[in-house]
């Protein structure tokens, strides 16, 4: 049986007036689970489903504090009628994860009655959103049918970060082209290792660190110009831009002494530890291209998705893969015009990105 109770977060740190926050365990499944609403005031909450075995409870709300929030600035800048969500499942996503479970999950999608639509994040899969489909209809990231929108985001997350990255790169050392770049590129997940794609065809040279050995050789039999090293290290590297491409937290005060990237742009969320490491950024002359304004490119896809499945079109043009990609290019001017605000202002620009963000959904 599917229990639910709303979680009082005011107490966190990482609470910025969320709408709500609702906890679901089901002991016939094994399932906990935590749904977040940040913020609705542009539309339904929208944000993926993530699997982590977090050590303690505790941090399983932060996460989704974070993530639910991020997410409104996400949809916000990326110019989508979307709010914020976020949710979690407490769980191992390699040893902990069956299809009764999702289907649960499903469950605890539809008690929250429209406020929150999921998809596909770390740990779950286009697979997991083919069960939660099968009982609940707020859930996008399915399998692309013939001639509609849709399918894994990924690709398109990687090539809005690619976007983004062009748009840093050309502020960082005057250049919008790739040609014998230095880009390190930390995390070859599904996004990271298309962001190499993209990277390696435009001719950039590479460094990529995984901890999964097999995508590492994978890396290093496809792409013209890689080295491997330790994750551990990646970020000491000397290169032109670094690509935090797994999880977030990885820009820190231990970290930031040792960075001599000139351009920092990837894929993961919340990479900055905290806001202070944004201004150390600055203060260090590391141009900053935030995340969520970068990785934008899954959440505009499963979001035309969505909308194109609903029979609701919120745009003024029509919802086609040519329109969607024409959506997700965008991001490279949104990301050179707050960049170019942050030089004139002598700003952070993940500061200039969050004003910019709240002149949208705080209207």
């Amino acid at each position: 049986m599917l229990i639910q109770k709303t979680i009082d977060a005011s107490g966190y740190d990482d609470f910025d007036g969320h709408e709500n926050i609702v906890y679901f365990e089901d002991d016939a499944t094994g399932l906990q689970a935590i749904i977040g609403v940040h913020n609705s005031n542009l539309g339904p909450s929208f944000g993926g489903c993530r699997i982590h075995n977090y050590v303690k409870f505790e941090d399983a709300i932060t996460d989704v504090l974070r993530l639910s929030k991020g997410m409104t600035y996400k949809s916000a800048m990326a110019g989508l009628p979307l709010g914020g969500g976020k949710a979690v499942i407490i769980a191992d996503a390699k040893t902990d994860k069956s299809v009764d479970k999702m289907r649960s999950f499903g469950d605890a999608v539809e008690a929250m009655a429209g406020s929150y639509i999921t998809a596909e994040d770390v740990g779950s899969t286009d697979a997991d959103m083919i069960t939660i489909s099968e009982v609940t209809s707020y859930v996008s990231g399915l399998p692309k049918k013939e001639n509609a929108l849709g399918g894994n985001p990924s690709p398109y997350t990687a090539k809005g970060v690619f976007y983004g990255m062009r748009a840093g790169l050309n502020s960082a050392l005057g250049t919008q082209s790739f040609d014998g770049v230095h880009v390190v590129v930390k995390g070859l997940g599904a996004v990271g290792y298309d962001l190499c794609r993209y990277l390696d065809k435009e001719g950039a040279k590479l460094t990529v660190t995984d901890i999964n050995q097999a995508v590492l050789r994978k890396a290093q039999e496809e792409f013209r110009n890689v080295t491997v090293v330790d994750p551990i290290s990646a970020h000491e590297v000397a290169c032109d831009i670094l690509a935090p491409c797994a999880l977030g937290g990885s820009i820190n005060p231990q970290t930031i002494p040792d960075i001599k990237a000139k351009l920092i742009a990837g894929a993961a969320n919340n990479q900055l530890q905290n806001k202070l490491q944004g201004q150390r950024l600055h203060d260090k002359g590391v141009i900053y291209a935030p995340d969520y304004v970068v990785n934008a490119g899954g959440i505009i896809a499963v979001g035309y998705e969505y909308f194109s499945y609903n029979g609701n079109n919120p745009f003024d043009h029509e919802m086609t893969q040519k329109t969607l990609t024409g959506h997700i290019s965008r991001i490279e001017g949104t990301t050179r015009d707050l960049l170019v605000r942050s030089k004139d202002d002598n700003q952070p620009a993940g500061d200039v990105a969050d004003r910019m963000a709240e002149e949208i959904f705080l209207k």
